[in-house]
């Protein structure tokens, strides 16, 4: 067994590291499981495809909505504070939830607003969390540390967590929705155990969140390679987005797949992932930073060429595996090359500003998508990516390497810093 934790989680990364991926691991499982019984709750009180629909924008619509001042609280107040707090009120929705299923008070109106509450508080919780490794391991470790995180994602979130919900949903419609009420709270526990370095902004200077989060905006566009970082996967996330808003029906109707094999895609996505992740520490010994960059960007860009080209559903899982490997393997290193040249003091609201362009990019690909689909065919959103992939590559192909060394680069100003507080 300790053989096992040392694998996992080295002694080297510390306790805190270790309650740090044991609260990752619960909370992703209860969210996991959510991935699957969300819509069947959902679909079991409407069969309106508007109001399907409209359970899934909002989810995502909180985080267009307070993402920048999730990173703006992050940065002024007592980070642990915030992420256990959002967690039991995300307990507590869930259990309100699970009432009125019990009570047969249930409707389509109170799923929405859970649904809603919900993805709220996730945007305060996961905003928050992801400030929280710089605190707890060291520079050098960032890197290993951020695949072992994603990688309990990829098992728990996107393998165990759907069918485990849906099975539970199965044999009672409340059951996923009190066990990821419990595996939430378990998670705000292991995040109480830990111990940061004091932080956050002075109580006694007075500044408007605006201030703060105009600050962030600023840091990036003086620090150029977080810039063209964010912009790098602000562009990439509209093609990935135009190509995948359409996914469901390229599986079904181009590679004859049915609904079973479009879930089987999106598994074997994931299990790319997961060895992606599992080989980061390997992969970073033998190529650069750099050169994982421009090979990922490069795998991104002819994954939708290949996906234009096929109709060959085994052809389209090889595809999809090598592509889950990459998106993980890069979101790593993207992350941690964030992580070591933001300063403590402004991770969150620079994690935000990053957020905000990966779900503004989702958002935009999915309307370019659907408009592509809708005129010239299923293939049109992935020849749409292919192309607009590659021109931005070969803009930014010199700058990548450049990019790997954020944190080498000095910001053009100087962010103003307060007294810290709060451990």
């Amino acid at each position: 067994m300790s053989r096992i934790l040392e694998a996992v989680a080295p002694q080297r990364l510390g306790r805190g590291f270790r309650w740090l991926l044991a609260s990752s691991w619960f909370s992703n499982l209860g969210d996991g499981m959510a991935l699957a019984a969300g819509p069947l709750l959902v679909a079991s009180q409407t069969r309106d495809p508007l109001l399907v629909a409209l359970a899934v924008l909002l989810q995502q619509l909180p985080w267009l909505l307070f993402g920048l001042y999730a990173g703006a609280l992050a940065d002024r107040l007592n980070r642990r504070t915030i992420v256990v707090t959002v967690d039991l009120v995300r307990a507590v929705v869930l259990l309100v939830l699970t009432m009125a299923i019990v009570t047969d008070l249930v409707s389509v109106g109170v799923v929405l607003l859970a649904l809603f509450l919900v993805g709220t508080a996730e945007v305060f919780a996961d905003n928050t969390s992801s400030t929280l490794l710089p605190m707890l391991v060291k520079r050098q470790d960032l890197g290993i540390a951020n695949a072992r995180l994603l990688s309990g994602f990829i098992t728990v979130n996107q393998l165990a967590g759907p069918p485990l919900g849906a099975a539970l949903f199965a044999a009672g419609m409340a059951w996923p929705f009190v066990l990821q009420a419990v595996l939430v709270t378990m998670g705000a526990v292991f995040v109480s155990r830990l111990v940061l370095p004091v932080h956050g902004a002075d109580p006694a200077t007075s500044r408007h969140v605006r201030q703060d989060i105009a600050e962030g905006f600023r840091w990036v566009r003086q620090h150029a390679a977080v810039r063209t970082l964010v912009l790098t996967i602000f562009i990439f996330n509209i093609t990935f987005g135009a190509a995948w808003s359409v996914l469901v029906l390229y599986a079904t109707d181009r590679l004859g797949m049915g609904e079973i094999g479009f879930g089987l895609l999106t598994t074997i996505s994931a299990v790319g992932g997961l060895a992606g992740t599992t080989a980061y520490g390997w992969i970073t010994r033998h190529v650069s930073l750099g050169n994982i960059m421009r090979i990922g960007l490069v795998i991104e860009t002819l994954t939708h060429l290949a996906l234009a080209l096929t109709t060959v559903p085994v052809v389209a899982m090889l595809i999809f595996f090598v592509f889950g490997a990459h998106a993980f393997v890069w979101g790593t290193t993207s992350l941690t090359v964030r992580q070591r040249a933001v300063p403590p003091q402004l991770q969150g609201r620079v994690g935000s500003v990053n957020t905000m362009g990966v779900y503004g990019g989702l958002v935009l690909g999915a309307a370019v998508g659907g408009l592509l689909a809708r005129e010239w065919g299923l293939t049109a959103p992935f020849w749409f990516g292919f192309v607009g992939s590659a021109v931005f590559v070969a803009l930014i192909w010199k700058q990548l390497t450049h990019i790997a060394h954020a944190d080498e680069e000095e910001p053009v100003e100087q962010t103003a810093s307060c007294p810290a507080v709060g451990a």
